[in-house]
């Protein structure tokens, strides 16, 4: 068991898994010699060589559309795209080849793919570095979408990943690789050292896709969330006193649904997080699932605290990121009807 920060665990991850099967490679822009833009392929080309870990142009289309055709061969590929804001160009590959391969092909063929990729705002990204992309797969039949909020799970998580047949976007959320960040960007920055769910063994473990956990439990509300904003949950139920129950959905493709209907039921009531902007956001289909599943136990309205409707602000930073000030308020909403 090692102490690891983020980078640190998707590292370990991917070298247990090159050293344990070899249809594994990674691939992607820098991710070979220099070891990647946030480090987390570091040293992986030097141990297990250039076959294995390289770096690939600047063409995110052709990276996927490369990785499909690796993964329907028989390899395992993990391909990086450096920053979710340029998944875009391969959207075409992952909706219209990769998640309809297995389907198409009459089962004959399938894309066991990971598409890694640094997602969400908090580092002064502005809006072409900052955005969060992940209801855009959550829609797409045949895609997982996979997202950590601490080093244990994206270990866990990334392997389950790689050993999955399926197609799978992980999203990692980039302000939480070197430690938790509650959105109080004013204090100073925490580290993962002495947080119980940075201890890693650094061995081959699986964290399971489509399992929540439950982060704290509650009587009075539940809060689901994912990635960074587990972290902005946790401060945001503690400045509101409000015995909360907080959710760490973990996957929203798959979604662990009955989690959240056993906790929305106990509570009575629901709040909704995410950094993504609002409208057609993923708290839309979390909003609607608790409602079908949960309308006579809801003792007040479902709550959505979300990024607003605009590009990621570079100058206004935490006037868009939704932070605990704005999670107390909701929860605070919530307990008043």
């Amino acid at each position: 068991m090692a102490n690891m920060n983020m980078i640190q665990a998707l590292n370990s991850a991917l070298d247990v898994m090159l050293e344990r099967d070899p249809n594994v490679l990674i691939f992607g822009e820098d991710v070979g010699y220099f070891g990647g833009v946030f480090r987390v392929t570091d040293k992986l080309q030097e141990k297990h060589g250039i076959t294995r870990c390289f770096d690939a142009p600047i063409s995110e289309g052709g990276i996927i559309s490369t990785a499909i055709g690796m993964g329907a061969y028989g390899l395992r590929p993990v391909a990086e795209i450096q920053f979710a804001d340029y998944i875009l160009p391969a959207y075409d590959q992952l909706v219209s080849e990769a998640a309809r391969l297995r389907y198409r092909s009459g089962g004959e063929f399938w894309a066991p793919i990971t598409v890694r990729s640094p997602y969400g705002g908090g580092i002064f990204g502005g809006q072409t570095h900052s955005q969060s992309p992940e209801a855009i797969f959550a829609h797409i039949t045949g895609i997982k979408t996979v997202i950590p909020s601490n080093p244990y799970d994206a270990k866990g998580l990334l392997i389950s990943s790689i050993e999955s047949d399926d197609p799978i976007v992980f999203l990692e959320p980039k302000r939480i690789y070197n430690g938790p960040f509650d959105g109080h960007h004013d204090r100073q920055i925490k580290s993962w050292a002495n947080e119980p769910s940075a201890d890693v063994p650094e061995g081959h473990y699986t964290v399971p896709l489509g399992k929540a956990a439950t982060v704290r439990e509650g009587n009075d509300v539940t809060v689901l969330a994912y990635g960074a904003m587990v972290h902005v949950a946790k401060a945001g139920i503690e400045e509101s006193c409000i015995d909360a129950e907080l959710l760490d959905l973990r996957s929203i493709v798959p979604l662990d649904i009955d989690a959240i209907v056993a906790s929305v039921k106990k509570t009575g009531r629901c709040v909704i997080l995410h950094e993504a902007s609002r409208y057609g956001g993923f708290g839309g289909e979390l909003s609607a699932l608790v409602q079908e599943r949960c309308f006579y136990h809801l003792k007040s309205p479902i709550g959505r605290v979300a990024g607003w409707d605009t590009p990621y602000p570079h100058a206004f930073e935490w006037d868009y990121f939704p932070g605990p000030a704005r999670l107390a308020k909701a929860l605070r909403q919530a307990m008043q009807n």
